[in-house]
């Protein structure tokens, strides 16, 4: 069936495009990354194994970022942050009275928490609470 006269049109240059910038396989390929990690590390084939004499060596890629492998080692080296952390409201529901009028089971749960995520604030809370009792005697 014929086209529709006017509809074939020519193709218009875009004079607003970027041609310098890459795709994103590119861009992870010259950093030293791979996009998809299947194609990075390929599957051992569970065919008959080929003789040493015929087998091809894979060209090392070149890498052209390597600051960016050396940036994401560096940060992967690093320590690992302790992520959990407690509501301020049960900090000091640890530290005060009873305001709630809770059961022995629940406070002795909410205190050992507390004790567990900040052991060493912990530690100057049961300090500071001797340094009292020392006063009083």
């Amino acid at each position: 069936m014929p086209k529709a006269k006017g509809k074939t049109r020519r193709q218009k240059f875009g004079y607003n495009v970027n041609r310098k910038r890459l795709n994103r396989n590119q861009n992870l390929a010259e950093m030293g990354l791979a996009m998809d990690p299947n194609k990075a590390v390929p599957l051992q084939k569970r065919k008959v194994k080929a003789m040493e004499v015929d087998i091809e060596e894979r060209p090392k890629e070149l890498v052209r970022k390597p600051y960016v492998l050396n940036d994401l080692e560096a940060e992967a080296s690093l320590p690992e942050k302790k992520g959990n952390t407690l509501s301020r409201d049960l900090i000091d529901y640890v530290r005060y009275m009873n305001y709630y009028q809770d059961t022995p089971k629940k406070i002795r749960n909410k205190i050992n928490f507390y004790r567990r995520f900040y052991p060493a604030e912990w530690q100057t809370f049961i300090e500071s609470l001797q340094k009292n009792k020392m006063e009083v005697e």
